[in-house]
């Protein structure tokens, strides 16, 4: 017989451990627990057993593996917790007997702490600490708006936002800005860094109220790890296009650089020069430029070459062409562009959405610092406002509302200007996040924006609302017309055609009464008038007459739409009996998605019969 198995010696019981348990075996209190566990990106997990974890207590408790806690026991940021303790209690006695040189002795040499180790033990590759941008990004960018005086410590709120505007200087000289799009939280950004998608949200420059609920002692300790990552990270970025770090800007920019010291102080020239996100950076080394160029030229002619010798498929390698050709002329959309944004417009948004694909931005030189050019400049071809009414009106520009510059990103092209024009109802600001599946609702501007991409002439979306569905009509009564066109010209062919068959009509007559046989219909015929007998004869002709026969139109769609419902039957009758029930929830929930979609289209009709109500009204009026 062997030892009996003691009860909670394995399994659950010894794989979890309490919070509170954990706090004992690491002799810190509860914030330096929690504050540890946030910086080396360890949190709580729920067993699947609460009884055996909890040794047989079933009470809710917050429960961490014990493999975990068993690696914090070995950060050397715990020693720095426990200086900085007996620090604050020295503090506090010289504070109490008002020790002067005790106090700046203790100030100057309190203990601090590097978080560079852990950045690097979390993110041991570069593309690691891109996929987990998107956090730091809204993080840093919700801190960079806040007031001084919430709470938070004073250095991270101007440290926050000289990283996010490093990131956003970086975005705009490697072109990676990809999707905008505008909502009630804020502004989402989408860009592509070496192949890795980062999406961030950035809000408005608004007054901003933090809710009551939100603890940002807890939040202070997010940043102040995601405050190191992205200083990595800027520094990574900019190496690798042979910038500066920190950023420097190009000497063709020290024109502008003696008017603005009229409006800031020395040491604040260039981190608001950089902050304006309207000057091109300097490069490090320019010989380095230059072999990279070369190395560069040399990698596509080795790449040629390889081409050339081997056997490629070449239908995907023009696909691969076309693409990296729409790429690039999707960067460079706003090359010959050149903006300037009036006071009332977001002016940061809209010069880094706009110097992202290559356009040149301006703004009145007192409203901020980094103006290029003056109002008055001749060359300027659109002017940014956001107020019906311009007192002073160029007639070499377009004069476009902000939300054109963002539906030309999302559009991927420029788009026509008349349904932006300062006064005029907006269209819909589409969200390029949503991808429409099956069955989904499809809103009349996506399938505009969907038929531009495809270059396809498609009007604006003012005269599509103006016109409504009288486009429909003049294509059907259109139709009708040549319809009716076809069916007179047969008629006319028939009745040509009468008078040869009333001749042979009448020698038939002739040959029945010969063989002394009578005709019932020409007895009947010679009682009634001549003309209705004529009519009459008229329609029995044209019933016998042979007409030639017409090709049926076929609807190609409707035939596959019959065949590919065919055979989703014999498929669905092919499935087991275990994977049915599953199969059943899936089309469940496909039709669920069909009828919102058709819910959504009838309030959308609904909308427009209101609104061309409304506007006849006013017609009327």
């Amino acid at each position: 017989m062997g030892k009996e198995k003691k009860k909670y010696r394995s399994g659950q019981a010894t794989s979890f451990i309490t919070r509170g348990a954990s706090i004992r075996k690491l002799q810190l209190n509860l914030v330096d627990f929690r504050r540890l566990c946030i910086l080396k990106g360890i949190y709580p997990v729920q067993p699947s057993d609460m009884k055996k974890a909890g040794r047989g207590n079933k009470q809710p408790k917050t429960y961490f593996r014990t493999k975990d806690i068993q690696f914090l026991s070995h950060e050397p940021i715990i020693w720095k917790f426990r200086a900085y303790k007996t620090y604050k209690k020295k503090l506090r006695k010289a504070i109490d007997k008002r020790e002067k040189g005790r106090i700046s002795q203790l100030v100057r040499d309190a203990p601090r702490y590097k978080l560079d180790h852990i950045v690097k033990e979390r993110y041991p590759t570069f593309a690691d600490a891109l996929c987990d941008l998107d956090d730091p990004l809204t993080l840093c960018n919700t801190f960079a708006i806040l007031r001084r005086k919430t709470g938070i410590k004073f250095e991270y709120i101007p440290l926050c936002k000289r990283l996010v505007l490093e990131f956003m200087n970086y975005i705009i000289a490697s072109r990676s800005l990809r999707k905008v799009f505008l909502t009630i939280k804020g502004i989402y950004y989408q860009a592509e860094i070496q192949g890795q998608t980062i999406t961030w949200l950035a809000p408005y420059l608004l007054g901003y109220q933090i809710p009551r609920d939100v603890d940002l002692k807890i939040i202070s300790t997010f940043s102040e790890f995601y405050i190191t990552l992205l200083g990595f990270v800027n520094f990574q970025l900019y190496r690798s296009l042979n910038l500066h770090y920190p950023p420097k800007l190009f000497s063709a920019s020290s024109e502008t650089s003696k008017s603005d010291s009229e409006y800031c102080l020395d040491d604040e020239g260039l981190s608001e020069r950089v902050a304006c996100l309207n000057h091109d950076l300097a490069k490090a080394n320019a010989r380095l430029n230059a072999e990279a160029a070369d190395e560069d030229e040399n990698r596509t002619k080795e790449d040629e070459e390889l081409i050339s010798g081997e056997n490629v498929d070449t239908e995907e390698f023009k696909k691969a062409q076309e693409e990296e050709a729409k790429l690039n002329k999707f960067k460079s959309m706003f090359q010959n562009c050149k903006f300037f944004l009036s006071r009332e417009t977001p002016r940061e948004a809209l010069t880094f959405v706009i110097r992202s694909f290559g356009g040149k931005v301006s703004w009145d030189k007192v409203s901020f610092i980094g103006a290029t050019y003056d109002e008055n400049d001749e060359s300027i071809t659109h002017q940014i406002v956001d107020r019906p009414e311009q007192k002073k009106q160029f007639l070499s520009r377009y004069y476009v509302q902000p939300q054109w510059v963002f539906d030309c990103v999302n559009s991927r092209m420029l788009i026509p200007v008349e349904d932006y024009f300062p006064g005029c109802d907006l269209p819909p600001h589409l969200s390029p996040f949503v991808k429409e599946k099956e069955g989904d609702y499809m809103p009349p501007e996506r399938r505009i924006m969907l038929a531009r991409l495809e270059g396809k002439s498609v009007p604006s979306h003012g005269a599509l609302t103006a016109s409504g569905d009288q486009g429909k009509e003049e294509e059907m009564d259109e139709f009708i017309d040549d319809e009716d066109e076809g069916t007179f010209q047969e008629e006319a062919v028939n009745e040509d055609d009468l008078e040869g068959e009333e001749k042979l009509q009448a020698m038939e007559n002739k040959w029945l009464r010969g063989m002394g046989e009578e005709d019932e219909g020409s007895n009947e015929d010679e009682k009634k008038t001549p003309e209705k007998a004529k009519k009459k004869r008229k329609r029995k002709r044209k019933s016998l007459n042979v007409t030639p026969g017409e090709v049926l139109k076929t609807n190609v769609d409707e035939e596959a739409r019959h065949q590919a419902s065919q055979e989703l039957k014999l498929k669905e009758m092919m499935i087991p009996k275990k994977n049915r029930y599953v199969y059943k929830k899936i089309r469940q929930k496909e039709e669920g998605r069909a009828k919102k979609g058709r819910r959504f289209a009838n309030k959308r009709a609904k909308y427009e019969e209101e609104q061309k109500k409304q506007k006849s009204k006013q017609i009327m009026s």
